[in-house]
């Protein structure tokens, strides 16, 4: 490949020489239009079509005859995914393409820290950087719409604002290095159940009040290179080449130039495709070449279908025009940047900023009797129970499966932690997946285990009663129908007989804490028999050194749930009022869909729970820690305003406890008297600020009256009515400790 490259870097600096002087297309001293303007002048008609679809799995050719490179594309959100073949998703066996696997993006929304999102997406894109990587396929921002989704775990959580404050650092970050990131599923990929033929069906105020808002952010203020669209529908059309999502809202209403990328496999027509706004076709079919001519790049549907359709006038040049120059933009913007830097790869920044990310992302639950963290000077013989202390996850949950340099399990990280200070007797528990494979990357783990449910029943409660603690390591993993692309879970509980496991350790010994392990929520009719609860994550190579270090409180837990922790299916939504997965039905051209309505419409999540006075497991936002928090009266500084004007409400803060720790300080705006119906109250700021034992800070959220509006289907348009507003200050949705009100006129 980097012969290649450099063979048409050599071809471009030799038609350079021929014109007398550097061409202004390979000048970087210019303005980057009028260098893509100068390429695009230069291009055959079939260099404008060859470099709008891929030439292998991962890559497009670029114009070699003008030395313009080829774009390298990578999974995914989570860590640079290894190399495959050229034609085939088996791995090309590489020695040198291990990466570091970074905490999942609930983790990192977990965080509710732009600066923990800024440090993970510049580490991941010094990291594709260095692998020579264009284009980075993340990160994912997809609205959680119901816990069953396969993918959540790929994704920031429920709510717009939330995502929107986290993604813009992201994206920054990863650019920073001259890598595009990808911004996806562009839009409503909110299921994996029947991915390519759901039809989402909701109004325009959903859709712009919920599921935009994180990509809009993402488009105009962190000004992200590249776009890709979802597998499923919309509106009867498919995402990756939606005239509505591409054409009239990204392109249009957001004035954005960056270039849309098509999911593998997405594109169905050539037609369609055209005139709905995708730029960039992949991985359409399973294999590239290996399945005969049938199925080689050049029959891609932008490939000789779009060249034949030009040159006899069915498409015309000027939309072909359109996609070169976001292409070549996308191209200037990375590869042909002569300044961007070289990156890094498995660094020990890398590392630490792995464990940085998951430690402030661990989300304690539930802390009773100050169970956590662990006393070595009174605990001295620790039963860690289940599959979950000691099964590697980097690999499997589909595109972004990981080829981890290292994984520290959470066994493994107690004993280095506790070395000699206390006893840890290990016990299986359940066996759920024994196997450690995805694509052709292997753990190297074989967990088979031939013993019966009772007696690994037998065994974990034996070693619970002889302990004085219990921790318990459960949740769900990365296989099929769990935490997983192109599945949905099939249920909201436990697999694998947790449940039951769970409520009998607690009984055999009532001093345990349970560290559930996943991207999702998942049911917990345990939860009161047990002392302490800690929402995990997939932590990624430092997971057992990053849980063990707050178990035993070297970190003080500072997470917040990205989403609502329902009790049951029957308070969300998207399963109370909706009609998941959908059902079939055939559109205009006689193919099969699934219409999913989206009857719950604005009413996602907390949204929800608050307008039919629910209680959850764990309000959106919760989170505790191992000091305390006293919130002090919220103060504004104008009782009245404009909707142009800005509001800054400040409260003050106190460490109440006696160590340091991070408190999340969350700001709800509710609008007492609307014309239409509004949610009880929305996350409109937040501000996470670290304080030592007795101090005292006071916090300070500005919020925008042209950002307390709804959105008029109508009109078109959003509508900050005149009136009463209040401002709830809380440590979560469940949670609110002061409150002020003030009026926009």
């Amino acid at each position: 490949m980097m012969k290649k490259v450099l063979y048409s870097a050599l071809l471009g600096l030799t038609a350079a020489s021929a014109l007398g002087a550097t061409p202004v297309y390979l000048d970087d001293t210019k303005p980057i239009e009028e260098r893509v303007e100068d390429a695009l002048q230069r291009m055959t008609l079939r260099e404008k079509v060859n470099i709008i679809h891929a030439q292998s799995k991962f890559s497009a050719p670029g114009v070699p005859r003008l030395g313009i490179p080829e774009i390298w594309c990578t999974d995914g959100p989570m860590g640079v995914r290894p190399e495959v073949l050229w034609d085939e998703w088996e791995q090309a066996k590489w020695t040198n393409d291990s990466c570091t696997a970074f905490p999942s993006l609930t983790a990192l929304a977990a965080t509710w820290n732009p600066e923990m999102a800024m440090l993970y997406g510049k580490s991941l894109g010094e990291e594709a950087r260095f692998r020579n990587k264009s284009m980075l396929l993340g990160p994912g921002i997809n609205i959680y719409r119901t816990p069953l989704n396969g993918r959540n775990f790929e994704y920031m959580g429920e709510d717009p604002y939330l995502i929107s404050q986290m993604v813009v650092p992201y994206v920054k970050g990863v650019q920073s290095n001259g890598v595009a990131a990808c911004v996806k599923h562009f839009a409503l990929n909110n299921n994996e159940i029947n991915r390519h033929t759901s039809n989402p069906i909701l109004d325009d105020r959903t859709l712009y009040e919920i599921y935009l808002p994180g990509f809009r952010a993402a488009a105009q203020e962190g000004d992200a290179w590249t776009f890709m669209g979802g597998y499923n529908l919309f509106r009867g059309e498919h995402a990756s080449y939606n005239p509505i999502l591409m054409n009239d809202i990204l392109k249009g209403e957001w004035d954005w130039d960056g270039a849309v990328v098509s999911d593998w496999g997405a594109v169905h027509d050539t037609p369609s495709a055209v005139k709905g706004g995708l730029d960039m076709e992949f991985g359409s079919w399973t294999n590239g070449l290996t399945n005969g001519a049938s199925n080689a790049y050049d029959n891609y549907f932008f490939a000789e279908p779009y060249l034949k359709g030009i040159e006899d006038g069915t498409y015309s040049e000027t939309e072909l025009n359109d996609k070169v120059r976001r292409v070549l933009r996308l191209t200037m913007r990375t590869v042909m940047d002569r300044n961007r830097p070289f990156g890094s790869m498995g660094s020990d920044e890398h590392v630490a900023a792995c464990r940085e990310i998951g430690e402030e992302g661990v989300v304690l639950l539930q802390n009773r009797n100050n169970l956590l963290p662990l006393d070595l000077t009174k605990t001295k013989k620790i039963a860690v129970i289940g599959e979950n202390a000691i099964k590697m996850m980097t690999v499997g949950g589909g595109s972004s499966s990981l080829k981890a340099r290292y994984e520290v399990t959470p066994l493994e990280g107690l004993k280095k932690r506790i070395g000699d200070k206390a006893e840890i007797v290990y016990a299986r528990g359940y066996v759920g997946d024994p196997t450690g494979e995805y694509n052709g990357v292997v753990t190297g783990q074989d967990l088979t285990d031939n013993r019966t449910p009772e007696q690994l029943l037998q065994e974990a409660l034996a070693a619970a009663r002889e302990a004085d603690v219990v921790l318990f390591f459960g949740g769900l993993n990365k296989s099929n129908h769990q935490d997983c692309e192109d599945t949905d879970r099939k249920s909201l509980d436990l697999p694998y007989g947790q449940n039951e496991l769970i409520e009998a350790l607690a009984k055999a010994n009532p001093n345990i804490a349970v560290i559930n392990i996943s991207g999702t929520g998942v049911a917990m009719p345990w939860a009161k028999d047990v002392d302490s609860i800690l929402q995990a994550w997939y932590l990624g190579n430092e997971t057992g050194n990053t849980l063990a270090s707050v178990l035993l409180g070297d970190a003080n837990p500072s997470g917040k749930l990205p989403y609502t922790y329902y009790a049951s299916l029957d308070q969300c939504g998207a399963h109370k009022l909706g009609e998941y997965p959908g059902h079939k039905g055939i559109d205009a051209l006689g193919n099969e869909v699934w219409d999913m309505p989206y009857n719950e419409g604005i009413y996602v999540g907390y949204r929800f729970t608050d307008k039919n006075k629910l209680k959850p497991t764990f309000p959106f936002g919760h989170g505790l820690s191992y000091t305390t928090f006293e919130y002090g009266k919220a103060g504004i500084d104008k009782a009245e305003g404009s909707k142009e004007d800005e509001f800054t409400i400040t409260v003050p803060v106190t460490n109440t406890g006696d160590r340091t720790g991070k408190e999340v300080v969350q700001l709800y705006i509710s609008d007492k008297k609307s014309s239409v119906d509004r949610p009880v109250k929305e996350l409109k700021g937040f501000s996470k600020v670290e304080l030592a034992p007795g101090e005292t800070k006071e916090v300070s959220i500005t919020v925008k009256g042209s950002d307390l509006g709804y959105f008029d289907a109508e009109k078109h348009a959003w509508v900050v009515e005149p009136g009463v507003f209040e401002a709830l200050v809380g440590a979560s949705a469940g949670d609110i400790r002061t409150k002020t009100k003030f009026n926009i006129r």
